[in-house]
C-alpha cells in the first residue's frame, strides 16, 4: 500500500487580543453565523462529511448515533454554523471540555462556498467565541488559551489562514499514512459545477 507524508502543524493563541479579526462579508453576501445550540447528530455528521469529504476527514466516520450524542451534549463542546442566505456553509467546532483551554476541533466550509471571504469570518467569530465560551457556563473559568491543529491534507492555504487570524505556531510533526480515496460525502459529489445563482450579489 501506498503512502503519503503528512505534515502535522499545531498553533496557539494565549490571549484574546491575539485574534486578528478578518473584515466582515458584505450585507448582500447574507452571511450569518449561529449556534447550534441543540446537540443533533444528523446536522453535526452532515457537517462534517459534506466539509471534510474531499480532504480525507474520515476519524468520525464509523461513529454510531449514541456515540455522536455523548459527544454533541459535552459540556463545553460548541459547533458554529455559516449560513450563506440560509444555507448552511461551514462549520467551526469548539471543544472547551478543558478548564482554561479550548480546541478549535474542526473548522471548514463545504467546498460550493470556498473562495468567496466566508472562512476568514467563520475563523475569526468561531475565535472569539472560544475565548468567551467560559462566559457560557456556569463556574467554568475564563479562557487562556485557544489552540487548533491542521495538516497538510487541509488544503495548501489551511496554515496561512490560522496565521493570519493571529495563531502561532509551536510543534510540527510529520508522519507517514496510507493512501485512502477520499470518503465523500457522496460518489461524485462535487464533480459537477453548480448553476450561478441568480440571487447572488453581483459585482459594481
Amino acid at each position: 500500500m501506498s503512502s503519503l507524508t503528512v505534515t502535522t502543524w499545531y498553533l496557539e493563541q494565549t490571549a484574546p487580543g491575539d485574534l486578528a479579526p478578518a473584515a466582515e462579508p458584505p450585507a448582500a453576501q447574507g452571511v450569518r453565523i449561529v449556534r447550534a445550540e441543540r446537540p443533533l447528530p444528523e446536522f453535526s455528521r452532515f457537517l462534517y462529511s459534506a466539509v471534510g469529504g474531499d480532504i480525507l476527514w474520515t476519524d468520525r466516520l464509523g461513529w454510531s448515533y449514541a456515540r455522536w450524542a455523548e459527544y454533541l451534549s459535552q459540556s463545553g463542546v460548541e459547533t458554529w454554523v455559516a449560513y450563506v442566505h440560509g444555507t448552511p456553509a461551514g462549520f467551526i467546532e469548539l471543544d472547551g471540555r478543558s478548564d482554561g483551554v479550548t480546541e478549535i476541533a474542526y473548522f471548514g466550509l463545504i467546498p460550493a462556498f470556498r473562495g468567496q471571504g466566508v472562512g476568514g469570518h467563520l475563523l475569526s467569530s468561531g475565535t472569539a467565541r472560544a475565548w468567551d465560551l467560559g462566559a457560557r457556563y456556569e463556574g467554568r473559568p475564563p479562557t487562556r488559551r485557544v489552540w487548533v491543529h491542521t495538516c497538510s491534507k487541509d488544503g495548501r492555504h489551511a496554515l496561512r489562514n490560522y496565521e493570519r487570524r493571529g495563531f502561532r505556531l509551536y510543534d510540527t510533526t510529520v508522519e507517514q499514512e496510507a493512501v485512502t480515496g477520499t470518503p465523500g460525502p457522496w460518489p461524485g459529489a462535487g464533480d459537477t459545477a453548480l448553476p450561478a445563482w441568480e440571487g447572488a450579489p453581483r459585482p459594481v
